[in-house]
């Protein structure tokens, strides 16, 4: 009950044949190698479009606004209703 064995191996081929078929697999794997290709020539044109010589470019940032000091203090209107 622990293993396959060699007639467990063989049904899962058979299904698995019935259900890809030879040319349906070819096929399938054609294109996930297109893929990888395809992969890697993105990722080597993208290393290529960065300049690695070239550093950062540092932000220009502007000064700290003054705060707004009112010189005349005066209490806040009180802007409840009246009952």
């Amino acid at each position: 009950m622990g293993g396959l064995s060699l007639w467990h191996w063989l049904v899962v081929g058979v299904v698995v044949m019935l259900l890809f078929g030879k040319g349906r697999f070819s096929d399938m794997m054609g294109d996930v190698a297109k893929g990888i290709k395809s992969f890697k020539k993105g990722m080597s044109e993208e290393d290529e479009a960065t300049p690695v010589d070239r550093p950062a470019p540092r932000l220009q940032t502007a000064p700290p606004p003054e705060p707004a000091v009112d010189r005349e203090l005066r209490p806040m209107k009180d802007d409840r209703p009246n009952t």
